[in-house]
């Protein structure tokens, strides 16, 4: 969800505004992928480089993350939406950390559709988490270094519990990943826009849907063998 700040600087406004428009269109976009039906929807809302941005910004973004899951709760509950998370979590505030885990137990039997907030989150990292783990679990005699395969592997992974994304929607005009769900988006369709996030709505998100549904996944196959499925 890229561009929030490029959102304000155009309009003269300071960078938080932006945030703050982001986070609407967050509610949007939510209610919107609901509504049609899609299952999962992960946002990539703090990445772990994010850290580095001045402290006043950061802890403006841990406000609105507050501010956000505080307002959202009931909303999820009367829309039966379960909330998820990945990313290194211990790194939030005392007091975001404990809202994200109230809201994630509250809604956690839900079945409608699941929300996965990527927080303090990177792609390069996961990976060496899963490694590590994976070494240590070898060294320990829990498994076998022969066993591990990809299904193995995507188990140590924060996402163990989800699909690997179909479509993964990168907004603002930037053409790159940006250490966002490397491993799982091995065969995701990758969609681009030059909309800001804070400008993207009904008519953007539908354009980037009857584009991957114009799209073949063969996932190494010819497209003869999908057709004759």
């Amino acid at each position: 969800m890229d561009g929030n700040g490029r959102w304000a600087q155009k309009r003269g406004l300071p960078r938080i505004m932006g945030h703050r428009q982001g986070v609407k269109t967050v509610k949007r976009i939510v209610t919107l992928v609901r509504e049609i039906g899609i299952k999962y929807l992960t946002l990539y809302a703090f990445s772990k480089e994010n850290w580095q941005r001045p402290k006043e910004e950061v802890s403006t973004l841990m406000d609105l993350l507050y501010s956000y899951l505080e307002k959202e709760l009931y909303e999820m509950l009367e829309n039966d939406i379960r909330l998820e998370t990945i990313g290194e979590i211990d790194l939030l505030p005392k007091r975001v950390k404990s809202k994200l885990f109230e809201v994630m137990k509250r809604t956690e039997n839900n079945q409608s559709m699941v929300l996965c907030l990527a927080l303090s989150y990177g792609g390069r990292n996961e990976i060496i988490r899963a490694a590590k783990k994976i070494a240590e679990d070898c060294i320990d005699g829990r498994i076998s270094p022969d066993a591990l395969n990809e299904e193995l592997f995507s188990s140590y992974l924060y996402t163990s519990n989800m699909p690997d994304p179909d479509l993964i929607i990168r907004t603002s005009g930037e053409v790159r990943l940006s250490n966002f769900l490397l491993y799982q988006g091995a065969y995701s369709e990758l969609y681009f826009t030059k909309t800001l996030w804070p400008d993207f709505d009904k008519e953007e998100l539908f354009k980037a849907l009857r584009d991957y549904a114009s799209r073949e996944r063969r996932f190494g196959k010819t497209s003869e063998q999908v057709l004759s499925r």
